[in-house]
Protein backbone atom coordinates (compact mmCIF):
# COMPACT_ATOMS: atom_id res chain seq x y z
CA UNK A 1 0.00 0.00 0.00
CA UNK A 2 2.64 2.08 0.68
CA UNK A 3 4.38 1.82 -2.46
CA UNK A 4 0.79 2.43 -4.32
CA UNK A 5 1.32 5.77 -2.65
CA UNK A 6 4.81 6.49 -3.30
CA UNK A 7 4.23 5.59 -6.83
CA UNK A 8 0.83 8.54 -6.91
CA UNK A 9 3.10 10.93 -5.49
CA UNK A 10 5.88 10.58 -7.91
CA UNK A 11 3.38 10.90 -10.56
CA UNK A 12 1.71 13.96 -9.04
CA UNK A 13 5.41 15.18 -8.75
CA UNK A 14 6.09 14.48 -12.06
CA UNK A 15 2.48 16.05 -13.07
CA UNK A 16 3.22 19.42 -11.53
CA UNK A 17 6.79 19.32 -12.91
CA UNK A 18 5.38 18.87 -16.60
CA UNK A 19 2.88 21.38 -15.71
CA UNK A 20 5.70 24.01 -14.90
CA UNK A 21 7.30 22.79 -17.71
CA UNK A 22 4.27 23.42 -20.21
CA UNK A 23 3.92 27.12 -19.09
CA UNK A 24 7.97 27.73 -18.67
CA UNK A 25 7.69 26.42 -22.62
CA UNK A 26 4.70 28.63 -23.26
CA UNK A 27 6.01 31.45 -22.00
CA UNK A 28 9.73 31.14 -23.76
CA UNK A 29 7.49 30.79 -27.11
CA UNK A 30 5.15 33.99 -26.25
CA UNK A 31 8.72 35.54 -25.22
CA UNK A 32 10.78 34.34 -28.75
CA UNK A 33 7.75 35.60 -30.78
CA UNK A 34 7.62 39.03 -29.81
CA UNK A 35 10.70 39.29 -29.94
CA UNK A 36 11.27 38.29 -33.49
CA UNK A 37 7.99 40.32 -34.26
CA UNK A 38 10.03 43.22 -32.96
CA UNK A 39 13.48 42.02 -34.81
CA UNK A 40 11.84 41.48 -38.68
CA UNK A 41 8.68 43.33 -39.63
CA UNK A 42 7.69 45.74 -37.03
CA UNK A 43 10.36 47.88 -38.29
CA UNK A 44 9.10 48.27 -41.66
CA UNK A 45 5.53 48.90 -40.39
CA UNK A 46 6.66 52.37 -38.83
CA UNK A 47 7.29 53.53 -41.83
CA UNK A 48 4.84 55.68 -42.96
CA UNK A 49 2.46 54.16 -45.25
CA UNK A 50 3.78 50.55 -44.67
CA UNK A 51 -0.19 49.93 -42.82
CA UNK A 52 -2.07 50.61 -45.05
CA UNK A 53 -0.07 48.96 -48.08
CA UNK A 54 1.78 45.81 -46.26
CA UNK A 55 0.52 42.84 -44.70
CA UNK A 56 3.03 42.27 -41.82
CA UNK A 57 2.94 38.75 -41.65
CA UNK A 58 2.70 38.08 -44.71
CA UNK A 59 6.26 40.48 -45.23
CA UNK A 60 7.73 38.96 -41.84
CA UNK A 61 7.76 35.20 -43.81
CA UNK A 62 9.76 36.88 -46.20
CA UNK A 63 12.34 38.81 -43.86
CA UNK A 64 12.43 35.59 -41.79
CA UNK A 65 14.58 33.72 -44.47
CA UNK A 66 17.27 35.99 -43.96
CA UNK A 67 20.49 34.81 -42.89
CA UNK A 68 21.70 38.22 -41.71
CA UNK A 69 19.22 40.94 -40.60
CA UNK A 70 21.70 43.48 -41.17
CA UNK A 71 22.05 43.35 -44.57
CA UNK A 72 18.78 41.50 -45.45
CA UNK A 73 20.35 40.10 -49.10
CA UNK A 74 17.66 37.29 -49.42
CA UNK A 75 15.01 39.09 -48.82
CA UNK A 76 16.18 42.43 -50.34
CA UNK A 77 16.94 40.39 -53.81
CA UNK A 78 13.39 39.45 -53.75
CA UNK A 79 11.81 42.55 -53.40
CA UNK A 80 13.84 43.97 -56.00
CA UNK A 81 13.51 41.54 -58.05
CA UNK A 82 9.50 42.33 -57.76
CA UNK A 83 10.37 46.27 -58.40
CA UNK A 84 12.13 45.11 -62.21
CA UNK A 85 8.94 42.83 -62.90
CA UNK A 86 6.52 45.11 -61.68
CA UNK A 87 7.68 48.00 -64.17
CA UNK A 88 7.99 45.38 -66.77
CA UNK A 89 4.36 44.19 -66.52
CA UNK A 90 3.46 47.88 -66.00
CA UNK A 91 4.77 48.88 -69.34
CA UNK A 92 3.24 45.77 -71.07
CA UNK A 93 -0.17 47.01 -69.43
CA UNK A 94 0.45 50.27 -71.29
CA UNK A 95 0.68 48.62 -74.60
CA UNK A 96 -2.09 46.24 -74.45
CA UNK A 97 -4.22 48.78 -72.99
CA UNK A 98 -3.74 50.94 -76.34
CA UNK A 99 -4.38 47.46 -78.77
CA UNK A 100 -7.22 46.98 -76.48
CA UNK A 101 -6.32 43.40 -75.56
CA UNK A 102 -8.46 42.75 -72.51
CA UNK A 103 -7.42 38.96 -72.35
CA UNK A 104 -3.53 39.62 -71.90
CA UNK A 105 -4.58 42.66 -69.17
CA UNK A 106 -6.51 39.57 -67.43
CA UNK A 107 -3.26 38.08 -67.72
CA UNK A 108 -0.75 40.57 -66.52
CA UNK A 109 -3.41 41.73 -63.76
CA UNK A 110 -3.35 37.93 -62.54
CA UNK A 111 0.75 37.56 -62.74
CA UNK A 112 1.35 40.84 -61.21
CA UNK A 113 -1.47 40.05 -58.51
CA UNK A 114 0.46 36.37 -57.52
CA UNK A 115 3.83 38.68 -57.30
CA UNK A 116 2.44 41.01 -55.12
CA UNK A 117 0.89 38.36 -52.49
CA UNK A 118 3.83 37.01 -52.04
CA UNK A 119 5.38 40.06 -50.65
CA UNK A 120 2.47 41.06 -48.99
CA UNK A 121 1.27 43.67 -50.90
CA UNK A 122 -1.85 43.77 -50.02
CA UNK A 123 -2.94 47.14 -51.96
CA UNK A 124 -1.24 46.37 -55.22
CA UNK A 125 -2.60 42.68 -55.19
CA UNK A 126 -6.18 43.94 -54.46
CA UNK A 127 -6.07 46.41 -57.62
CA UNK A 128 -4.29 43.65 -59.68
CA UNK A 129 -6.83 41.51 -58.93
CA UNK A 130 -9.70 44.38 -60.25
CA UNK A 131 -7.59 44.71 -63.49
CA UNK A 132 -7.91 40.60 -64.20
CA UNK A 133 -11.54 41.22 -63.49
CA UNK A 134 -12.05 43.66 -65.90
CA UNK A 135 -9.86 41.82 -68.49
CA UNK A 136 -12.79 39.58 -68.35
CA UNK A 137 -15.33 41.91 -68.57
CA UNK A 138 -16.36 41.53 -65.33
CA UNK A 139 -17.06 43.91 -62.14
CA UNK A 140 -14.32 44.99 -59.66
CA UNK A 141 -15.46 41.46 -57.47
CA UNK A 142 -15.83 39.68 -60.77
CA UNK A 143 -19.29 38.63 -60.41
CA UNK A 144 -21.14 40.88 -62.25
CA UNK A 145 -20.67 41.40 -66.91
CA UNK A 146 -19.59 44.96 -67.68
CA UNK A 147 -19.33 46.00 -71.30
CA UNK A 148 -15.52 46.23 -73.49
CA UNK A 149 -16.14 49.96 -73.37
CA UNK A 150 -16.99 50.07 -69.40
CA UNK A 151 -13.72 47.25 -68.83
CA UNK A 152 -11.04 49.36 -70.92
CA UNK A 153 -12.32 52.94 -68.57
CA UNK A 154 -12.37 50.70 -65.39
CA UNK A 155 -8.74 49.60 -66.66
CA UNK A 156 -6.97 52.67 -67.67
CA UNK A 157 -8.26 53.87 -63.76
CA UNK A 158 -7.10 50.95 -62.19
CA UNK A 159 -4.28 50.33 -63.86
CA UNK A 160 -2.86 54.38 -63.09
CA UNK A 161 -4.14 53.72 -59.78
CA UNK A 162 -1.78 50.59 -59.30
CA UNK A 163 0.85 51.97 -60.79
CA UNK A 164 0.95 54.87 -57.56
CA UNK A 165 -0.01 52.01 -55.04
CA UNK A 166 3.14 50.24 -56.66
CA UNK A 167 5.01 53.54 -56.55
CA UNK A 168 3.79 54.40 -52.59
CA UNK A 169 5.02 50.90 -51.54
CA UNK A 170 8.05 50.82 -53.52
CA UNK A 171 9.32 54.31 -51.20
CA UNK A 172 8.44 52.25 -47.89
CA UNK A 173 10.40 49.12 -49.14
CA UNK A 174 13.15 51.18 -50.22
CA UNK A 175 13.28 53.36 -46.97
CA UNK A 176 13.30 49.74 -45.19
CA UNK A 177 16.17 48.60 -47.11
CA UNK A 178 18.28 51.94 -46.04
CA UNK A 179 18.04 52.66 -50.12
CA UNK A 180 15.83 55.89 -50.90
CA UNK A 181 15.88 57.67 -54.36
Amino acid sequence: MARADSVKDDAGDRSDHGHDRDRDRDHDRHHHDHEDHEDHGGDIMKIPGAKDSIDEATFEQILEMDDDEDEREFSKSIVYDFFAQAESTFEKMDSNLEKKDLKTLSELGHFLKGSSATLGLSKVKDSCEKIQNYGQKKDDKGEKDITEEEALKKLETTIKQTKQEFHDVEKVLRKFYNDEQ
